[in-house]
């Protein structure tokens, strides 16, 4: 930890009002935490006079904190900004939404800026699949392929920050239910069908509940699964907008890569080719196609020597990803994961696996890690 005194930055104090960063003795113990209060002027004078310190880190804004942090916690910091952006989003509807929104998504864009493999890495993790947990993974790996594609399209700052507070607040209204269907082996019911059909006017409504007021965001969480012609849902309008479009395409493809009770997730490379087989052409499917590309980071594959491995960053061409193998030809368990350069032809990456093909137990921090060596 670094710190700096109480002094340098005691104009951000406000007599009275929670405190925004934690105070600590000169020994760096810690005085009054963060959201603690100063009462009187006399109290802040005495811990001026007492050489009060500060821990410099409290003072950075998330997405500073993000761009300052070590590459080795990398992993670490997108576990605890998953956990705060699920919690956010199930504490919905209030009038503090739209600040906490605010919040937990700067640093998660910060990370998806810092390590774009890293980000698509932990997207291809197939853990939290409980009720809302479900509800909320999909919505974060839905807002992180949306800024990553707004991003190849060249959308400005401001657009592709909007692209990700749509596409994480679109399915809102149905985060429980995405996990009942997730768990569940036979077709939605009637009711489920209906809360499928009206999820786009419920999650506008909640946003609305949580004083939401920009019209870009609202109508395009409105219009998610809405078609230029007409054919979607819940109204069958035809003047959708980028917004949307993004939103929709993003969920789509998020949603084939999503495992469920009754069948296993698609293959990235098939997922990839359905959706540019179903949506030929279009500009931001043929964008989503190449930011993700046929191996996309956090996918297992095999080589052509018989090993088989993670991939961990892509590549310079598509078919040349960068490949920590675990387990040699032999199918034996290696002592530490070894890279591999694909573009030898021994090493050439012969197909996708299923993680179950890989007889490997390492934690998904311990894989995620693997991607900053």
């Amino acid at each position: 930890m670094s710190f700096t005194a109480l002094s340098v930055v005691k104009d951000r104090i406000r007599i009275g009002f929670p405190l925004p960063f934690g105070v600590r003795n000169a020994d760096r113990t810690l005085l009054l935490a963060r959201g603690q209060t100063i009462g009187t002027v006399q109290q802040l004078e005495a811990l001026l006079e007492r050489g009060a310190l500060v821990d410099i880190e409290e003072l950075l804004t998330p997405t500073e904190l993000v761009r300052r942090l070590p590459r080795e916690q990398l992993p670490a910091r997108w576990n605890a900004c998953l956990s705060r952006v699920s919690q956010a989003l199930q504490s919905a509807p209030h009038h503090g939404f739209a600040n906490a929104v605010e919040d937990v998504a700067a640093p998660v864009v910060a990370l998806i800026e810092r390590d774009p493999d890293l980000a698509i890495f932990q997207m291809m993790r197939k853990d939290g699949n409980e009720h809302t947990e479900y509800g909320a993974r999909r919505s974060v790996n839905s807002a992180i392929t949306a800024y990553l594609v707004a991003q190849r399209l060249g959308w400005d700052d401001l657009e592709m920050a909007k692209a990700f507070k749509v596409a994480l607040t679109m399915n809102l209204s149905m985060l429980e239910l995405q996990g009942e269907l997730a768990r569940q082996r036979t077709p939605p019911t009637p009711s489920q069908r209906a809360a499928l059909q009206t999820h786009p006017l419920r999650s506008r409504s909640l946003l609305e509940q949580s004083g939401i007021v920009d019209s870009d965001w609202l109508q395009a969480v409105e219009r998610h699964h809405e078609h230029e012609d007409g054919s979607g849902y819940p109204s069958g309008c035809t003047e959708v907008g980028d917004l949307a479009s993004l939103a929709r395409r993003a969920d789509v493809y998020t949603a084939k890569l999503a495992s469920r009770a009754h069948r296993d997730s698609l293959a990235a490379d098939l997922a990839g080719r359905q959706m540019f087989m179903q949506d030929p052409g279009h500009p931001m499917t043929a964008a989503l196609v190449k930011e993700f590309g046929i191996y996309p980071p956090g996918c297992y594959v095999r080589l052509a020597s018989g090993a088989m491995g993670v991939v961990v960053a892509r590549g310079p061409t598509v078919t040349t990803p960068v490949v920590a193998c675990l387990c040699g030809p032999d199918g034996r368990t290696l002592a530490a994961p070894l890279r591999c350069d694909t573009s030898q032809r021994v090493h050439a990456v012969q197909a996708l696996v299923g993680e179950r093909n890989i007889n490997v137990r390492i934690t998904a921090e311990k894989l995620m890690a693997l991607t900053l060596r």
